[in-house]
């Protein structure tokens, strides 16, 4: 929308001929104001934002004491319009605050802003400017009579090129966003006590009697707040948590920790990982995401977290890193100390975000691994990326997107994309170009065949980012850092075992009644079970029929197409075009027809990975991962979770237990106990929980 009226008051030779200082260089170029418009302009022709009374909107000729009680004026008549104000430009003849003769005080979306020069070795962030040229401003002179100075309206233009907000939206604009000091210290002494943002904000509306959402400030002014508070002496804060790390492994050899230093002998980067992680990785290490979007803004460096999932389904934390930049060497350091926290063993797929520097580093660091890209890390994007390009309809193409994503047949993938390109215009896209330069690795077309646990499904996203929430929002010191994240990962592991005891003692309903059904039951996790139990309902829809190298399985319904399984069934071994079982662990729907036609009564061995598995055989452990005193204990704790899941299923069975278990408790209380394994105990305790 153009301006359509200027008022003005009319401007001596001396304003004319006096110096002009821009505040912002993007106002110099994107703002253009009349300095010579005539005092004949009308102010009734100036269009007005909102219906107000006259003795709250400014006016031409409208005195104020000094400039600033003009821009405090100004600035609440803004808010009841919905926008803010700035300060725009001043004028005098010696320079800013020396005869000072006139001030500028345009909306906060006046100007453009400036297109900044891209850096190769530097993230560019994607945020998008408010600014979009408006035109809206007030123009305030200085005038002396008798000796005594004042301000003057000499100009007002009251039309935005722009939408104004709502009176519950404009408070959340930046200019009336505020912290006072009472509310500084209050905040001060939460971030002390480690609890989240989240937390002080409810504690804060409690305090004030404020409702949820309307203290004038946001959670995004507290962290920044909480930033500047912790940039006060960072040099010291590293120092603390290398001793911090240092402290908890003298305690526990089994912690890992290791860094880096720069030239200035400051800290660079810091890895560490805790001794039940390790463990873990051990059993559930084959499919890992390393999630790098996260930031610490309290220390202003990026977090780099490992996790995977665990047999009932479960996220489980691996590592971390803190690095002082997100660079390819940083980013090759990290990966390589993690392979030697996990004892030399690297993963077998890796998820990550789109990162030109960490696909780099894993080619280097991880050849033998397959990198994919995580498809939730990527989606998380798309709203910056393709809102503004694809309006209202963004969701109709995401949906599409969506399609594409889950396609079976490459050939069928790349068809339909040059299809999709079509239909939403999105030729010249660069997001889209580069999307599909990188689809080998996001596709799941092309990945069909690579183990991916289950990561790559939206449930687990949700898991997963719930579980780095809880230690990514807490403000501690950058010392208390480890142990904050070692707390996280301990109520993650009995939240865990809480709901591993939960799955067991759920009665698992049966529902096809096949021998297959009840074998695969009393041997995997209830979660990997669930699974598996979706394709065996699934292959009662399916037809096979032999040919001379492998059966052609089909849906019932269909007439062409369908998947190739081969069986031996002397050596127990079949397989499906389909790769479900490389990809998820889980035999397929084809397979199974294919069993259930061959009078196959139980699910071949190497079909119930023992990743899946509810006991996990102490054989398959890597040699020196646990001693022999920690292999007995693993093996009571998988004893005692299979006796809970047996004996719940009846009301007999749970008697007896409850019986047995009392007279086997006092016949071990009775055994004596020596110091080194009370000491022992409490280690492998400790380890295990």
């Amino acid at each position: 929308m153009s301006v359509v009226s200027v008022v003005d008051m009319g401007c001596d030779e001396d304003d004319r001929d006096s110096m002009v200082v821009y505040d912002d260089p993007s106002d110099e170029r994107c703002l253009s104001l009349d300095d010579t418009s005539s005092a004949d302009d009308s102010a009734n022709e100036t269009g007005l934002t909102l219906e107000v009374t006259n003795d709250i909107v400014p006016y031409i000729g409208q005195r104020f004491s000094s400039h600033d009680s003009a821009y405090e004026f100004y600035s609440d008549f803004a808010k009841r319009c919905g926008f803010s104000i700035r300060r725009h430009r001043t004028e005098g003849k010696d320079g800013v605050g020396k005869g000072l003769t006139r001030r500028y005080f345009v909306c906060h979306r006046a100007g453009n802003t400036p297109v900044k020069v891209a850096n190769e070795n530097k993230p560019q962030r994607n945020r998008k400017s408010s600014r979009c040229g408006c035109q809206a401003y007030l123009r305030i002179s200085k005038t002396t009579e008798l000796g005594l100075s004042e301000w003057r309206v000499t100009g007002f233009v009251d039309h935005h090129n722009h939408d104004l907000l709502e009176p519950n939206q404009v408070r959340f604009l930046p200019a009336y966003r505020n912290i006072s000091d009472t509310d500084k210290t209050r905040i001060f002494m939460y971030a002390k006590t480690g609890i989240s943002v989240q937390q002080m904000m409810r504690l804060l509306e409690l305090e004030k009697s404020v409702q949820p959402g309307y203290l004038p400030f946001t959670e995004k002014d507290v962290r920044n707040l909480i930033q500047s508070f912790r940039k006060m002496d960072p040099e010291e804060d590293t120092i603390d948590l290398l001793k911090m790390c240092t402290n908890i492994r003298d305690k526990d050899s089994n912690f890992r920790f290791d860094y880096t230093l720069d030239s200035n002998n400051n800290l660079e980067n810091i890895s560490w990982s805790y001794a039940s992680s390790v463990q873990a990785y051990q059993m559930f290490g084959d499919a890992v995401v390393f999630d790098t979007t996260h930031r610490l803004t309290s220390f202003d460096m990026p977090l780099g977290i490992w996790v995977g999932i665990n047999n009932y389904g479960m996220p489980c934390f691996f590592a971390c890193v803190l690095m002082r930049q997100e660079s390819l060497s940083s980013l090759s350091w990290a990966l390589k100390v993690f392979v030697n926290f996990m004892n030399g063993k690297a993963p077998q797929t890796i998820l990550t975000d789109q990162n030109m520097f960490l696909k780099e580093a894993v080619t280097v660091e991880m050849p033998t691994t397959k990198h994919v890209l995580c498809i939730w890390l990527v989606v998380a994007k798309f709203p910056s990326w393709f809102n503004a390009v694809l309006g209202e309809r963004y969701n109709e193409w995401k949906a599409e997107f969506y399609r594409l994503y889950n396609l079976e047949s490459v050939d069928e993938f790349e068809l339909s994309w040059r299809d999709m390109i079509s239909s939403f215009g999105l030729h010249t896209n660069r997001h889209i170009a580069n999307l599909f330069a990188l689809r080998s690795l996001w596709a799941l077309s092309y990945l069909k065949s690579h183990f991916m646990a289950g990561l790559t499904t939206t449930s687990q996203s949700k898991s997963i980012n719930a579980f780095i929430q809880r230690f990514l929002s807490a403000q501690t010191r950058l010392a208390h850092f480890v142990e904050q994240v070692a707390v996280a990962v301990d109520f993650k592991d009995q939240a865990g075992e809480q709901q591993t005891m939960q799955q067991n003692l759920q009665n698992i309903s049966l529902k096809t009644g096949a021998p297959m059904e009840t074998h695969a039951a009393s041997v995997l996790t209830p979660f990997a079970f669930s699974k598996l139990q979706e394709q065996l309902v699934l292959a009662a829809h399916y037809a096979s029929f032999q040919m001379e190298d492998g059966f052609l399985v089909r849906h019932h319904t269909k007439l062409q197409g369908g998947q190739k399984v081969y069986w031996d069934p002397q050596e127990g071994i079949v397989s499906c075009s389909c790769d479900q079982f490389e990809f998820s662990g889980i035999i397929c729907r084809h397979a199974l027809r294919v069993l259930s036609t061959g009078n196959c009564f139980q699910i071949p061995e190497r079909y119930l990975p023992l990743r899946w598995r509810r006991v996990n055989s102490s054989a398959s452990k890597p040699q020196g991962t646990l001693n022999d005193h920690g292999e007995k204990v693993q093996r009571l704790q998988s004893m005692v979770s299979t006796l809970v899941s047996e004996s719940s299923k009846s009301k007999e069975r749970l008697d007896l237990a409850t019986e047995q278990v009392s007279i086997l408790l006092l016949r071990i209380r009775e055994q004596s106990v020596s110091t080194t394994l009370v000491s022992r105990d409490a280690t492998m305790h400790r380890n295990f929980s």
